[in-house]
C-alpha cells in the first residue's frame, strides 16, 4: 500500500471508503470478524431472565457486559 498525503481530514476519511468491494474485501472483513471473536468471544446467555430485585438485574447486566469482572 502506497503512502498518501491529505490536506484535510475529510480527504483522508474519503480515501477509506470502498465503493466497489470485491471477493477479497469480503474475505478480509470475514477474517477480521473471526479475529475479533477469538480475541473477545461473546458470552451472552440467550433467553429471558426474571429477577426479584432491580439490584439483581443490574448485577447480572454488569456480569454479562464485563466478562472479566465475574
Amino acid at each position: 500500500m502506497a503512502i498518501q498525503k491529505f490536506k484535510t481530514f475529510e480527504e483522508a476519511e474519503r480515501a477509506l471508503w470502498n465503493f466497489n468491494p470485491d471477493e477479497k474485501y469480503y474475505q478480509q472483513v470475514a477474517d477480521l470478524f473471526r479475529l475479533m471473536e477469538k480475541l473477545h468471544p461473546l458470552q451472552n446467555e440467550k433467553g429471558v431472565f426474571k429477577f426479584r430485585t432491580f439490584e439483581e438485574a443490574q448485577a447480572h447486566r454488569v456480569k454479562t457486559s464485563n466478562p472479566g469482572l465475574k
